[in-house]
């Protein structure tokens, strides 16, 4: 595989040793973490662009072995693994549909595997998967393990290592991207409840990329009403990311509830606008809905 990705890959000889990803503390894989004593020695690992990665010769074969080495207990294996799996989601992707099920939930474990490595190359893997399949993701034989998998994506997102975050917002991207605005809506509904904020908030940015493609149609299919309240709700979070995500949202709801009201002018825009907040907002969150949109 081709050197893709400076940091955590540079090689043992060269400067900045400090760059390297350290390995050396941390046991193999399937047995005790306390009680094994056996360390892993230094390693790095590579990471490929998508743009890098290159077709397989002889898929047909090669697809019969990825699961047995998706399972190996050598995380490094594993590791090159999962870029097998991207080469196969973005050049033959028809033959990972049989296995696609079974590959949610290894992207799954291996996106809670405490190395950082393995982590990131499996939501490297979850870009590339929502790309190729996109909604086929949310079929009824899928939907327990994107809901895993998107509960993965969210928690990444939003913890302290910044190349673990930045990959998983990335693959969040991938997925507004990718999958029909609808049920991905439906499906973030829930997170933007969740008890952990930083989570919340993740969720709500995501929810707020879904809504802003959203056409008026869908909006009414799944409810002007609920996309205002769930809005609202968000407006008064405690982080920054979650309120700034609301605002985004109020602004595209605005924008679509308003379609109408385009040849009447601003003025009966914002009147409508005052209208539906006040008769479906409560109290201070209707008067902050309404001043955002005072100057859109």
């Amino acid at each position: 595989m081709a050197l893709r990705n400076i940091e955590n890959a540079l090689p043992i000889s060269q400067e900045r040793p400090k760059k390297l990803l350290k390995l050396s503390k941390q046991p193999e894989i399937g047995q005790n973490d306390e009680n094994n004593p056996v360390h892993v020695p230094e390693s790095t690992v590579e990471y490929v662009s998508s743009e890098d990665l290159t077709p397989f010769p002889d898929p047909e074969s090669s697809v019969q072995r990825l699961l047995e080495e998706l399972a190996s207990k050598d995380w490094i294996k594993v590791c090159e693994s999962l870029n097998n799996t991207r080469r196969f989601a973005v050049y033959h992707s028809s033959l990972l549909l049989p296995i696609l099920e079974k590959l949610l939930v290894v992207m799954v474990k291996t996106m809670k595997n405490p190395r950082s490595a393995l982590c990131k190359t499996s939501i490297m893997t979850c870009s590339d998967i929502f790309n190729a399949f996109g909604e086929k993701l949310l079929e009824k034989s899928h939907l327990k393990s994107m809901d895993d998998l998107m509960l993965q994506l969210l928690m990444k997102a939003s913890q302290d290592k910044k190349f673990v975050c930045e990959e998983a917002d990335k693959a969040l991207n991938m997925m507004v991207n990718s999958v029909a605005c609808l049920p991905l809506l439906r499906k973030l509904q829930t997170y933007v409840r969740h008890s952990n904020p930083r989570v919340r908030a993740k969720a709500a940015v995501s929810t707020s990329n879904c809504v802003s493609k959203m056409e008026l149609k869908e909006m009414e299919e799944f409810g002007m009403v609920i996309i205002a309240q769930m809005t609202a709700d968000l407006l008064s979070d405690k982080l920054p990311e979650a309120r700034e995500a609301a605002r985004s949202m109020v602004n595209s709801i605005y924008e679509k509830f308003t379609w109408n009201e385009e040849e009447e002018g601003e003025g009966n825009k914002q009147e409508a606008w005052k209208k539906f907040c006040e008769e479906n907002v409560t109290g201070l969150s209707a008067q902050s809905m309404i001043k955002i949109v005072s100057s859109y």
